[in-house]
C-alpha cells in the first residue's frame, strides 16, 4: 500500500569486470568501507579469491549508476537495488539477478535459518505474486532495521512523566504531549518531509487498528479509505498537531536533520530508524534515550512496525556466480556478522550474531519479530494514492485540511486510479 525503503544488493555481467578471478561488488554503504574492505582482505587469506568492494554516493547517485548499468547489461558480479519492490521484480524479469533459492535450501536449510524470517521475506517472491516472479528467494540479507520511538529519558523525567514504563497505550501518548507542551518541551521530531516516513508511520497504526486483511482489501479496492478505520488513522496526525506533540516545522524536514534535533535534546521523542544510533553517538555520546514500540490505539491487536533489509543479489549473467554465492555465505557467518554489527551499530542479518548486541541497539534487535512491510502483502497500491495518502497526511499536519477531507481526497484518486486500470486491460486485450 505505501511506500517502501527495501535495500536489496546483487551482481552483473563480466563485461563489467575484466578480471575474472575477482569478484566485483558495488554498493553505496559509505559508513562501513573500512570494515568491508577488511573482511575481503580476510577472505582473500583464506581463499586466495579476489573481492573488490566500490562504493558509489550517495545512494540517488548509486541508484542512477545501477540502472544505467542494467540498461548496458554492465553490471558488477555483486550489487545493491536500492528500489522499490516492483523494481526489484523487473530486475529479476531482465534476468540481472540470481535464484538463490537451491542455495538456502541445501543440508536441510542450514543456510537460510540463520537469517531472520522478516529479512528473508524482503527477498522473497511467494507463487502467483502480481509481478509474475519466480517464486523464489533472490537476496542475501547483510543487516537489518526498523523503525520505532525513540524517547529522552532526561526530557521526560523533566517534564514529570514516570520513565519506568514508557507510553504503551495512544492516551498514554497523548498524556506524554500535554505534560510536555506544559513544561516547555518540544515533542516527536521526524524527517517528515521524507513522505516515506509518514507512510511508516501511518501504516504502523493501520496495521494495529485495522488489521493485514483490511489493509489488503482496500488495496483490492472492496474498502474505501474513508472507512471509519482509515479515518481514524488520518485523526492520529490531527490529534498531535493539536496537542502540540509535533515539532515545529517537522514536516518539511529531512530525517538528517531531525536526527541532528533529537540528538542534541531538543525534542523529547524521535520517530527514526536503528540506525539513527550511529548518528545519536557520535553527536552526543551522553544522550540518555530508549527505543520502544509504537502506542497501541487498538488494544486488542498487536503493534508492528516498519522493518528493512540490506542485502546482496548475485546476478544471474556473471561468470563468477557460483563463487559470489560462496563469499556472501561467508560474509554472512556468525563471525563476520559479529564483526560489521559491533563496528557499524546495525542489527546484523545473523540471529546468532544479534546476541552480542547491547544498549540501544539491542532493544530494536528485540523487537525484529514485530517487523511489517508493504512489500509483505501480496498486493500492491498504485503509486499515486500512495502519494495521495501521504501528501493529505501532511496538509492535515500544517492545517489545510481535514481528516475526513484527506479520506475523501485519497479515495477519489484511487477510484480514478482503479478506472484507469480497467481502460488499460481492456485496450491491452484487444
Amino acid at each position: 500500500m505505501l511506500a517502501s525503503f527495501l535495500i536489496v544488493s546483487g551482481c552483473a555481467k563480466t563485461g563489467n569486470n575484466p578480471n575474472q578471478s575477482e569478484i566485483a561488488i558495488w554498493h553505496w554503504m559509505s559508513d562501513r568501507v573500512n570494515e568491508l574492505d577488511t573482511l575481503a582482505s580476510q577472505y582473500f587469506d583464506l581463499t586466495g579469491i579476489k573481492v573488490k568492494f566500490e562504493l558509489y554516493a550517495p545512494t540517488s547517485a548509486y541508484t542512477s549508476k545501477i540502472r544505467s548499468a542494467a540498461q548496458a547489461d554492465k553490471l558488477p558480479d555483486i550489487y545493491g537495488i536500492l528500489l522499490e519492490m516492483r523494481d526489484f521484480a523487473s530486475f529479476i524479469n531482465a534476468g540481472h539477478v540470481y535464484d538463490i533459492t537451491g542455495y538456502m535450501d541445501e543440508n536441510d536449510g542450514q543456510w537460510r535459518k540463520i537469517f531472520y524470517e522478516s529479512a528473508l521475506s524482503m527477498n522473497y517472491f511467494s507463487p502467483n505474486n502480481q509481478y509474475k516472479v519466480k517464486s523464489g528467494i533472490y537476496g542475501v540479507p547483510i543487516d537489518v532495521n526498523n523503525i520505532q520511538l525513540i524517547y529522552n529519558i532526561d526530557l521526560l523525567k523533566k517534564a514529570g512523566w514516570d520513565t519506568s514504563k514508557l507510553p504503551s497505550t495512544w492516551d498514554e501518548f497523548m498524556h506524554l504531549a500535554g505534560l510536555l507542551k506544559k513544561a516547555g518541551i518540544k515533542g516527536l521530531v521526524s524527517g517528515w518531509g521524507e513522505i516515506w516516513m509518514i507512510a511508516c508511520f501511518a501504516d504502523n497504526f493501520a496495521w494495529n487498528i485495522m488489521g493485514k486483511e483490511k489493509i489488503i482489501e482496500t488495496i483490492k479496492g472492496n474498502v474505501p479509505y474513508t472507512d471509519p478505520a482509515w479515518v481514524r488513522v488520518f485523526e492520529l496526525f490531527y490529534e498531535m498537531k493539536q496537542k502540540g506533540m509535533l515539532f515545529p516545522g517537522s514536516v518539511t524536514m529531512v530525517n538528517k536533520e531531525a536526527e541532528q534535533i533529537f540528538a542534541i535534546g531538543r525534542a523529547a521523542v524521535a520517530f527514526n530508524g536503528s540506525w539513527g544510533i550511529n548518528v545519536y553517538s557520535n553527536m552526543n555520546p551522553d544522550l540518555n534515550y530508549k527505543a520502544s514500540l509504537p502506542p497501541k490505539v487498538n488494544l486488542n491487536r498487536h503493534m508492528y512496525i516498519w522493518g528493512g533489509t540490506t542485502s546482496f543479489v548475485v546476478n544471474n549473467a556473471s561468470e563468477l556466480r557460483e563463487e559470489s554465492v560462496k563469499f556472501l555465505k561467508w560474509l554472512t557467518e556468525e563471525k563476520q556478522q559479529t564483526y560489521l554489527s559491533q563496528r557499524t551499530d546495525n542489527i546484523p542479518a545473523n540471529k546468532l550474531s544479534a546476541a552480542s548486541l547491547k544498549g540501544p541497539i539491542a532493544e530494536f534487535a528485540d523487537d525484529i519479530d514485530n517487523v511489517v512491510h508493504p512489500r509483505f502483502l501480496p498486493v500492491e497500491e498504485y503509486p499515486l494514492v500512495t502519494e495521495a495518502f501521504n501528501k493529505g497526511i501532511q496538509s492535515i499536519m500544517i492545517g489545510e485540511a481535514t481528516p475526513q477531507e484527506v479520506a475523501e481526497r485519497v479515495q477519489a484518486r484511487k477510484l480514478k486510479e482503479m478506472k484507469k486500470a480497467e481502460r488499460f486491460k481492456a485496450y491491452t486485450s484487444k
